[in-house]
């Protein structure tokens, strides 16, 4: 079935066709309309629904619920998930696995409700505290968000850890057709869970542990996880990138457009690829190198100010790495990327 929605409620839509079992969330534009289209189809399909009384009454609800085995989502834009943060690392650290929705607006402080990608620092390197990660999954269209909404919940299952899915408010707000799909559900049994039952009375959920080595242990241990996760999870798109000697990149909406730019220049005979990540964390580091030749150079355009740059420079070190960014609500415009694409050319 072929609906035409925003990407919003195509996040909704892709939690309940994972079989989602609640959504704890606090309205906050431009995420809004994640909680306005979770009130009417969660109930209605008697799953759990509950607008919280904070941003951190709702992230602690999502750990409940998903202590006790549940699949559960929530979702926020930037100042509302700042306040999430701490309860995220608790997550991470108890291996709690949730879908968590970014959809990013404009900052620092309250910015504005504009499109930005400026929470990349914030969720892809962890905002909260001590040593984590959390899958990072970034769509570049509505029937992305709605797929990818159904993989983060099997990521986060598989490898009981908290997934992000980070957008922006161009993406939240625009609408475009999706393709609804039974799918069939495979959900792990979780025995480590606790509930009603006699049977899960000895489980423990928790992240602390007071002796140093035991400790240091478990924290070893997550981070073999997350090692484990960097090398099988990574992805990304590469367009006429074989012969390119210019590589533009960029993730979630501005792929598109880099993806129009290419087109446009290759019409012109001009070498010129691109790549987007899909996820964040993991980092496609491998990618970048394979694709990095000795005279490739690298065009970064992102919503911000600079911060998925760092990843692209610390994958291909030894190649020139140039940036463009628009911030504020802005969107670069096709004529600036081509000529910062031709200066990059003419060296």
């Amino acid at each position: 079935m072929k609906k035409l929605v925003k990407g919003n409620e195509a996040v909704v839509i892709g939690g309940l066709v994972a079989g989602c079992d609640a959504y704890f969330g606090y309205p906050i534009t431009p995420a809004s309309e994640i909680a306005h289209a979770a009130a009417a189809y969660f109930t209605r399909l008697g799953k759990i629904f509950i607008q919280a009384e904070s941003e951190i009454s709702a992230i602690n609800m999502v750990y409940g619920a998903s202590a006790c085995g549940k699949r559960v989502m929530t979702a926020s834009s930037g100042p509302g998930l700042s306040l999430k943060q701490e309860c995220i690392s608790f997550m991470a650290g108890a291996q709690l696995p949730a879908v968590i929705v970014d959809i990013n607006r404009c900052g620092p402080g309250l910015g504005n409700i504009g499109p930005e990608q400026s929470d990349y620092f914030q969720v892809v390197k962890g905002g909260g505290h001590g040593n984590y990660r959390t899958i990072v999954l970034a769509p570049n269209s509505v029937a992305e968000m709605y797929e990818m909404t159904i993989k983060a919940f099997d990521l986060a299952d598989r490898y009981r850890t908290p997934v992000y899915l980070l957008s922006d408010a161009l993406l939240g707000q625009m609408m475009e057709p999706i393709d609804i799909v039974p799918i069939e559900i495979h959900r792990p049994t979780k025995p480590w869970r606790l509930d009603t039952t006699a049977a899960t009375n000895d489980n423990h959920i928790t992240s602390i542990y007071l002796d140093f080595d035991d400790m240091e242990a478990y924290s070893n241990q997550l981070n073999a996880k997350w090692r484990g996760i960097a090398e099988r999870e990574a992805q990304a798109e590469t367009y006429k990138t074989e012969d390119a000697e210019v590589i533009v990149t960029g993730f979630g909406i501005i792929s598109r457009q880099l993806k129009s730019v290419v087109d446009l220049l290759r019409e012109q005979g001009l070498p010129v690829g691109m790549i987007r990540p899909k996820t964040l964390w993991p980092f496609p580091t491998r990618t970048y190198r394979d694709q990095a030749r000795e005279y490739t150079r690298f065009l970064v355009v992102e919503l911000s100010a600079g911060q998925m740059i760092d990843d692209v420079r610390l994958a291909v070190p030894h190649n020139e790495i140039a940036f463009h960014g628009r911030g504020g609500g802005n969107l670069p415009t096709q004529e600036a990327i081509i000529e910062e694409i031709r200066k990059l050319l003419e060296k």
